[in-house]
């Protein structure tokens, strides 16, 4: 099993009371609430946390996009990524993830990513995400050609890695005369390339191809969530004729470790509720716009997430269903060893900084973690 330390980057500091104001973190919290003096001094910490796991001997940490909301402030994970790529020894460095539909120029992407590839030695991971809904708010773009739109993009940048150029290129939604990126990533022939979804049935389909092998990372979504998508994971493969493997798996989840299951409850209580209850608010317009998604997947979501949204008001509810993971080092590592068995994930993806938690909370969490539970789960 390998492990990763991902951060959202929050805006930590606005009122919860603005929050419950505005009904949203995302698109309409006016940003007059933004801070900058504040702002700069969570970019110095947040990226310093990062570095720590990175320190503590976590195999990658985990960076990501989002736009127009407290709830992650990078809306240029690339930027993140590259001043980690300098400051960071051994970690792989990964940017889950870009949203392709959302850009106009996937080349441009091709090219960032090569350049972090080459700044890190080599230890990018690429993660391509089709953007949540409000994404397409944000940046107006048309949702229904988002599918369209990310095989599209996903295409021509693995041909901008793996070609040598210069081609040309005409698509339904790209077209360049000149393709010719410098400079090539230093992963040969590209970045390995991950895809972080809640559950989609075409994004695992798509993903276990032969074509492809990518891992598919199951987010934010409670067990038998995850073992759905993982057990079609699988049998996907088998009918491609191949085994999939733990390392084609990963699962992404908030955890938290303290002394004692009592403490590391009562510690996280107000930051996970704020996470779910605020953080994760926005406007249901903007949940599912008009062609964002399949009819099969609409109803699954419905069936699936809005059920969760409901039930997980509440840290226990979110413990119950596997959302997320909190206790001593003693009970952390029998959760995993417990999961991992059901599940079959050979990625582990945390996020140890939680909405409004503060910085103590987050390092002492991570080391004892690095300490007293990862060297048991290698």
């Amino acid at each position: 099993m390998k492990f990763y330390f991902f951060h959202l980057m929050p805006y930590g500091s606005v009122p919860t009371a603005e929050l419950d104001k505005h009904g949203s973190s995302w698109l309409t919290l006016p940003n007059e609430l933004y801070d900058p003096a504040e702002g700069s001094k969570l970019y110095t910490r947040y990226i310093g946390e990062l570095e720590l796991a990175d320190e503590l001997g976590f195999d990658g940490i985990c960076v990501n996009e989002h736009h127009q909301t407290a709830y992650g402030i990078m809306p240029a994970p690339n930027l993140i990524a590259a001043a980690l790529a300098r400051t960071t020894k051994r970690a792989k460095i990964c940017v889950l993830g870009r949203a392709l539909p959302l850009v106009n120029n996937p080349v441009n992407i091709a090219e960032e990513f090569a350049m972090i590839d080459n700044l890190s030695d080599g230890r990018l991971i690429a993660g391509f995400v089709r953007g949540i809904g409000t994404e397409y708010f944000a940046s107006a773009s048309n949702p229904s050609l988002s599918h369209a739109r990310y095989y599209e993009a996903h295409d021509l940048i693995l041909r901008a890695w793996k070609e040598r150029g210069p081609f040309r290129y005409a698509g339904r939604h790209y077209e360049f005369d000149y393709v010719n990126i410098w400079p090539r990533p230093v992963q040969q022939p590209h970045p390995p390339v991950w895809v972080p979804s809640q559950g989609s049935v075409e994004t695992v389909d798509w993903c276990a191809h032969p074509d492809r092998k990518y891992v598919y990372l199951q987010t934010f979504s409670p067990v038998a969530a995850a073992k759905k998508s993982f057990d079609r994971y699988r049998e996907q493969a088998r009918l491609h004729g191949y085994e999939a493997s733990p390392d084609q798996l990963g699962w992404a989840l908030p955890m938290y470790v303290a002394e004692t299951d009592e403490q590391a409850r009562e510690e996280l209580r107000p930051h996970i509720e704020d996470f779910f209850n605020r953080f994760l608010r926005y406007p249901l317009e903007a949940r599912l716009p008009p062609g964002y998604t399949s009819i099969g997947s609409t109803k699954a979501l419905l069936e699936q997430k809005f059920k969760q949204r409901i039930a997980a008001q509440k840290m226990e509810n979110m413990l119950d269903l596997g959302l997320v993971v909190a206790g001593s080092p003693k009970t952390v590592l029998e959760t995993i060893k417990s999961r991992q068995k059901e599940l079959g994930f050979g990625h582990l993806i945390l996020m140890m900084q939680i909405a409004t938690q503060p910085a103590e909370q987050t390092e002492k969490s991570l080391r004892l973690f690095a300490t007293q539970v990862m060297p048991h789960l290698r």
